[in-house]
């Protein structure tokens, strides 16, 4: 079993024949999803965070879980990506970091670093997103980036909090 964190995502609402879930709604279920995929489920608070990188949207909604694998990467990153699909993720019609109604990221995956052309880990921007390193940090305080030992703390000391704000919790 192989320790991960992943970071998800939403800032836009999710309709469907049914019912219309919040942004906050599809993190609760992804929640739920995910704690199929991997055991010892440990999930962070939301945050309500700018959007980075394309500014014209509505505000994310970002949270953290952690959890044990049995798999391998590129497994888990079909199962991930099964569960944005499934609630309503079409990679075909979005733009690139624009509006989403769920994105699910490996942010880790045990001590491993992985360079493909499907999947990088650990993840490329996290040092520069605060919307990571803060529901991260609540989760795995000691946490440090594999390859340099750097603590993420002292990485968010240097970004600083980019106006993320703590939601509230949305899953157990």
């Amino acid at each position: 079993m192989t320790p991960v964190v992943l970071g998800l995502g939403s800032n836009r609402a999710l309709s469907n024949d049914r019912a219309a879930l919040s942004p906050c709604d599809v993190l609760a279920l992804a929640c739920k999803a995910l704690s199929d995929v991997l055991s010892g489920l440990t999930v962070s608070s939301v945050y309500l965070t700018k959007p980075m990188y394309v500014t014209d949207q509505n505000d994310f909604y970002n949270m953290a879980v952690f959890g044990f694998y049995d798999g391998t990467p590129e497994s888990l990153l079909e199962k991930t990506q099964a569960i944005e699909a499934a609630y309503g993720r079409d990679r075909s019609k979005e733009i690139r970091n624009g509006p989403r109604s769920l994105d699910i990221d490996i942010e880790l995956f045990g001590n491993e670093q992985i360079d493909t052309e499907k999947l990088l880990v650990p993840h490329p921007r996290i040092y520069e997103r605060a919307f990571v390193l803060v529901p991260l940090l609540e989760i795995l305080p000691d946490s440090a980036d594999i390859p340099s030992r750097e603590p993420f703390e002292k990485a968010l000391k240097s970004i600083g909090m980019q106006g993320v704000q703590k939601y509230g919790r949305i899953f157990p």
